[in-house]
């Protein structure tokens, strides 16, 4: 398996040794390179994200999808993000310009953030830390109060509703997620990005398998309270066409609806990304104990096996949402606090009794 440290590695020394920069201009490039990173592939995993749920959809509903730019419709998003690029940007007659301008990069802030904690490769994680997930769940909880903020700022009684809606159900699908994602630290004794990772690494050590019952009850669960926490469909009442126009954003223009257009699929991708990485070994291959094969699987670069994870578990959100109708209000939030809930914390007592008496793998 290749070690993307390397690469860092004779980045820093080029800038520091051979072109003989301080440390401050060292860093400096450094930190300017990987945000230019990160913003580049946020835009493309954005644009390929938006493809895959229009041709995802057409799909399920016996249909085409967008097929008349470009070969297969394949440039219909970029025609999209050009015509989004040059619209006018207006605003709203007695709302509240500061909250109104600041809630859309609350947002955009929090969905990059959250993206930037995710493990490509091995030596490739911008942020690692020994508390990784726990400051990624504190990131991303800022994204609620762009959401909110967006109601509240843009004068709007639908807008106003809608936030509400979000806030609630963000706020709550949120403790189903920490509580699965604590279930995986109490297995691997780790809450660092990284050694989540390196602690899958070995025939069958996927938390899913070594975890077995208590860690795929995790995983279920973290999918759905994950599919709420991004608003995703049948999750999507904040959003509900037919009640609130566009919901919270309903009053956004040009780049300011685009933020939130943005945050939506990276959110899912983010989500996804997240359950590759805790419960199904994130860039670690899926060894079976057969050396030959295991010695196959290893040649596949890290980040292949990061991608296909979180675009398997991609597509089965997506096959969710265009699946079953949008719930009611009250049932989403009966689902999490009589169900959801109370499951993530049997299942963690589960696991902890699991880890405490040596029966996982």
């Amino acid at each position: 398996m290749f070690d993307f440290s390397i690469v860092t590695t004779w980045i820093d020394n080029l800038l520091r040794f051979t072109l003989g920069l301080g440390d401050f201009w060292a860093i400096l490039i450094e930190c300017v390179l990987v945000g230019v990173m990160l913003l580049l592939g946020y835009a493309m995993i954005a644009i390929v994200l938006i493809f895959m749920e229009r041709k995802v959809c057409a799909y399920f509903q016996c249909r085409l999808g967008p097929m008349r730019v470009g070969p297969w419709g394949l440039l219909q998003v970029f025609a999209d993000v050009l015509k989004m690029l040059i619209k006018e940007i207006f605003f709203v007659d007695k709302a509240d310009k500061l909250l109104y301008i600041l809630a859309p990069f609350l947002v955009i802030i929090a969905s990059v953030g959250t993206f930037s904690f995710l493990p490509w490769n091995k030596g490739a994680v911008v942020l690692d830390f020994n508390v990784g997930l726990f400051l990624m769940t504190a990131v991303s909880s800022i994204g609620v109060v762009g959401v909110f903020l967006a109601g509240w700022g843009s004068n709007n009684k639908y807008s106003v509703v809608s936030a509400m809606r979000g806030a609630v159900q963000m706020i709550s699908y949120e403790m189903s997620l920490c509580l699965c994602l604590i279930t995986a630290v109490i297995l691997t004794g780790t809450m660092q990005i990284s050694g989540i990772v390196e602690a899958q690494t070995g025939p069958w050590r996927w938390l899913i398998f070594q975890g077995h019952i208590p860690a795929l009850i995790g995983f279920l669960t973290f999918l759905v309270a994950g599919n709420a926490e991004a608003n995703r469909g049948p999750f999507d009442l904040a959003e509900a066409e037919s009640e609130l126009t566009a919901g919270y954003h309903t009053e956004y223009s040009g780049m300011g609806f685009g933020f939130y257009y943005l945050a939506e699929y990276l959110n899912l991708f983010v989500i996804s990304g997240i359950a590759a990485t805790v419960f199904l070994g994130g860039w670690a291959p899926m060894n079976i104990g057969i050396e030959g094969v295991d010695t196959l699987l290893n040649y596949i670069p890290g980040i292949a096996w990061f991608f296909a994870k979180t675009f398997l578990v991609v597509w089965l959100l997506m096959w969710v949402r265009w699946t079953y109708p949008r719930l009611r209000i009250d049932q989403i939030l009966k689902l999490e606090w009589k169900y959801l809930m109370p499951l993530a914390l049997i299942n963690l007592v589960l696991m902890t009794v699991v880890v405490a008496l040596g029966w996982h793998f």
